[in-house]
């Protein structure tokens, strides 16, 4: 892991020239800098391989969007892969729980970018950046969010520490999320998570703006979505394409585009895009003409490789941002030996109480 200080940046942050040249903007960085520096504990119960979980915040788990009624109609368009070369990006953040101290949470978040053009597919990390979240910094923290238009209304409180660690995860994301738009030229830009804006950490501003900022530049923004509570005539959305021939698309018409002041600043589709079980909810800027759409999951279809209907660009942006069990020990040793913390295992309160039964990670309260 790299010491924080070392990281450099360039001035005009959310504008980088490509993605091989993508840098962080400074104020992230400074605030990693500043959480990790004023630690005054002097132990970290370092969280277990067994108990270590992947968190990641999607948009579409906590939308009251939930159900499409009729008269809501289906179509089906059927898909020939578009063999002209043009290149695919895709983008995914993670973040994770590293332990705890006596004033608060440890967490890492890192971000991938994934490009594939002319039969390549080349890739950038960044991070995995280390944040302190504590009831004394995490007003700071929010600040942040505020700058940067992650909040919406005049009545949202600071989250708490266990929100936060997916609140920094979610800005990151939007910031990478931006700098490719910003840089990407006629290319098919792969998002994980939905179109829906709205909430606190897609504020239907920002996210207009990174579809905007992609149109000028001639690209196409796709969001494949893994899960979805979008429900259609009683039964699961992505449960329609169950019966389909691959690849298709499967669009849902006249479905509710806001409830509240939750918006779907993307068409629906279920895609179905090559043999296997899986099939995905897939959000297209609703600005971009359906004809359009097609023609961009056409392009994915000759310029990238799918397995079970999912872009190997994005499985590769996920694979590269997830943490492995031995990158968390990596860590939590550097932030110990760097900081002065001595580890300290907390006995698993569930094995005591309840033996083999006692299964999952200790809650936090």
């Amino acid at each position: 892991m790299i010491e924080q200080h070392n990281y450099t940046t360039t001035p005009t942050y959310n504008l980088p020239p490509s993605p091989d040249d993508l840098q962080l903007p400074q104020p992230f960085i400074e605030l990693s800098q500043y959480t990790m520096q004023n630690i005054q504990s002097t132990t970290m119960h370092p969280n277990t391989a067994e108990t270590t979980q992947q968190t990641t915040a999607y948009i579409e788990n906590t939308a009251p969007i939930t159900t499409i009624q009729h008269p809501a109609t289906i179509t089906t368009t059927q898909l020939q892969p578009d063999q002209n070369l043009k290149p695919v990006v895709a983008v995914d953040v993670s973040s994770i729980r590293i332990g705890e101290t006596q004033a608060g949470a440890l967490c890492a978040i890192r971000g991938a970018i994934v490009w594939k053009e002319k039969n390549r597919y080349r890739y950038q990390r960044l991070g995995p950046f280390p944040f302190h979240i504590t009831e004394e910094n995490k007003t700071e923290i929010h600040k942040l969010f505020q700058n940067n238009h992650f909040e919406i209304g005049e009545n949202h409180r600071t989250p708490n520490i266990n929100n936060i660690q997916a609140r920094i995860g979610n800005l990151l994301e939007r910031w990478l999320q931006l700098g490719i738009s910003c840089s990407a030229h006629d290319t098919i830009i792969l998002w994980d998570g939905s179109m829906t804006a709205g909430m606190p950490d897609s504020p239907t501003d920002e996210m207009s703006r990174l579809l905007e900022t992609a149109r000028n530049r001639l690209s196409t923004v796709l969001a494949f979505s893994k899960n979805t509570t979008l429900r259609f005539d009683g039964q699961k959305l992505t449960d329609l394409a169950n019966k389909a021939k691959p690849p298709c698309l499967i669009k849902v018409n006249n479905y509710p585009v806001c409830s509240g002041p939750v918006l779907l600043l993307g068409n629906v589709y279920v895609a179905k895009l090559s043999s296997g079980v899986c099939q995905f909810r897939l959000d297209i800027d609703k600005k971009v003409s359906h004809e359009q759409a097609v023609e961009a999951v056409q392009s994915l279809l000759g310029n990238d490789l799918i397995v079970q209907s999912y872009p190997e660009t994005l499985r590769l942006a996920h694979i590269y941002s997830t943490f492995t069990a031995t990158e968390v020990i990596g860590i939590q040793r550097f932030i110990s030996k760097q900081y002065g913390l001595r580890m300290v295992t907390r006995p698993n309160v569930r094995r005591m109480l309840f033996g083999m039964f006692g299964k999952g990670a200790e809650a936090t309260q």
